[in-house]
């Protein structure tokens, strides 16, 4: 049987092509190459979705003068954010909301059994207060520094609701493991919601699913803690950096605001 000629490969698309050496280029090693791969992967992906636009607004923007290291507080809750929810979802691989022992026995095995199960806990627990503690710094340094004024009054009011976002999941969190100091603090905590006015009695029976405490007041606090929360959270978070982004940073107040050049060329 006669050999078939072997047809030549098919063009490439100009995209595709690799650029023609300049001048006096040595030749690339293969990290060189693998380099210019990922360029040419981004490259791809930005000429069809055109996020270098948006990454170089919210990236590259004026900052005040006299800006410090206050001004990373915001930057520091949000990733103690991300913290929490990166150790949340390993822990939920393990979590089983059985008030039965079965919620308490997977912690205990989480601590002891599991491979840094221990640590990741550790970085969930602490990570909490830690959180908590960053965004009452970050909304002091927000008030000191009188940055919720005009244009700002919104980016203060999604502030408030993070705060108290956060402050909720810390305290549907602290039942999770069920044990006797989790279970008897989330009594007084609801007790004491339901002697708010008006929605207080609504607000403690939404709480405990009933009238009393048991399983479906520990799926009730799962399901808040793991899926409501976060979610409200990560959304409140990107419209704040949005606004932040837009509306920039106020200079610290002990900061002299500079004339516009227009009047300083009129007074010369």
């Amino acid at each position: 049987m006669p050999k078939l000629p072997k047809l030549p490969a098919p063009p490439l698309p100009s995209a595709l092509k690799p650029p023609a050496p300049r001048p006096g280029d040595v030749k690339k090693g293969p990290i060189e190459e693998a380099a210019n791969a990922g360029i040419t992967v981004v490259d791809w992906v930005d000429e069809r979705t055109s996020l270098s636009g948006a990454a170089r607004w919210m990236m590259f923007r004026k900052v005040p003068k006299g800006t410090n290291w206050f001004y990373t507080l915001g930057s520091a809750t949000m990733f103690a954010f991300l913290n929490q929810a990166v150790t949340g979802v390993f822990l939920a691989m393990y979590y089983r909301p059985d008030p039965a022992g079965g919620a308490y026995e997977s912690i205990r095995y989480v601590t002891n059994d599991v491979f840094l199960g221990q640590f990741v806990r550790g970085m969930h627990k602490w990570g909490s207060s830690v959180m908590v503690i960053l965004v009452f710094l970050h909304m002091g340094r927000t008030f000191f520094f009188g940055a919720y004024k005009y244009p700002r009054e919104l980016n203060w009011v999604i502030g408030v609701v993070l705060l108290i976002l956060t402050m909720t999941m810390s305290f549907t969190g602290y039942l999770l493991p069920f044990d006797q100091r989790a279970y008897w603090a989330t009594v007084v905590g609801v007790n004491i919601n339901g002697t708010g006015p008006l929605i207080g009695p609504y607000l403690s029976d939404f709480l405990r699913g009933g009238s009393e405490f048991g399983a479906t007041t520990l799926s009730r606090f799962y399901a808040i803690h793991m899926l409501l929360v976060p979610g409200l959270i990560a959304a409140l978070i990107g419209a704040h950096l949005y606004l932040v982004a837009k509306l920039g940073t106020t200079a610290p107040p002990w900061q002299k605001a500079e004339k516009p050049e227009e009047l300083r060329e009129a007074e010369v």
